[in-house]
């Protein structure tokens, strides 16, 4: 370790700033959560290409990349809680998940409120804008919870069984095995409680359908945590003289 160990103070900042980004990335992806469906990019598949790919996922030889908007925020809250579990040990990680689980239901119940108090007539400038917000959020905010405590709690755990049965080695492995599970435990949860509650798209009306969302809403998250692990390893590497897990393992190995 570095003689010039981090003051307490910097500790619980650096500690509530990865919180922070958490919380943050996880309310936001609620707020907006299947209002809007992206389309990251649309592939001329060759025939190679289509043979290997089921036809499900696919119109042709068109393969479309779409996701909810959603979507797009919640991967960095993988990547923030694992480097809060390398750094802080499993259990601030865990209690981190609890935080994002109690807040997004502080969130609901604000946006609940504004609801159901009266309208003032002629001064609310997006009155619609509010509710149709608020009608998909509600929806979403219930089935991204139960999804997201399940795979967040998930993730926690895998990460600390792999980092224990390596030793504290192979951080890639840890990383990647952890985030690559939970995210398909997250994706097929809570696609597929919105399907059942009919929170999705008037299209969106078949096992079949859900499946190819399923399946690019999973796609999009893998090659995130694949994109992470770099991220992961220079967070790590960056902020090493905060480790203070209290699992003993050292964090500077052998890889």
């Amino acid at each position: 370790m570095s003689e010039n160990k981090p003051s307490m103070a910097q500790r619980d900042t650096l500690f509530l700033s990865l919180a922070g980004v958490f919380i943050t990335a996880l309310v936001l992806g609620n707020v907006i959560g299947t209002t809007k469906f992206v389309t990251l990019f649309t592939i001329d598949m060759p025939a190679w290409l289509q043979a290997i790919t089921p036809t499900i996922v696919r119109d042709g030889n068109i393969y479309t990349m779409s996701v909810p908007v959603g979507v797009l925020a919640y991967p960095v809250t993988f990547l923030a809680t694992d480097l809060i579990s390398e750094l802080f040990g499993r259990k601030k990680a865990q209690l981190v998940v609890w935080v994002g689980f109690f807040l997004n239901f502080f969130m609901l119940l604000v946006m609940s409120v504004g609801h159901w108090l009266p309208n003032t007539g002629g001064v609310s400038g997006g009155l619609p804008l509010f509710e149709g917000v608020y009608e998909f959020m509600v929806g979403n905010t219930i089935a991204s919870m139960i999804a997201y405590l399940t795979a967040q709690t998930v993730d926690v755990r895998l990460f600390h069984f792999w980092k224990n049965l390596t030793g504290g080695k192979h951080l890639w492995l840890r990383n990647n095995a952890s985030t690559m599970f939970s995210q398909l435990v997250d994706s097929t949860a809570i696609l597929s409680i919105l399907y059942l509650a009919g929170n999705l798209g008037d299209n969106i009306n078949s096992i079949a359908t859900l499946i190819i969302l399923i399946i690019n809403s999973y796609l999009f998250k893998f090659f995130f945590a694949l994109f992470d692990t770099p991220l992961f390893y220079l967070g790590v590497r960056f902020l090493k003289h905060y480790d203070e897990d209290p699992s003993g393992h050292s964090l500077y190995e052998s890889e």
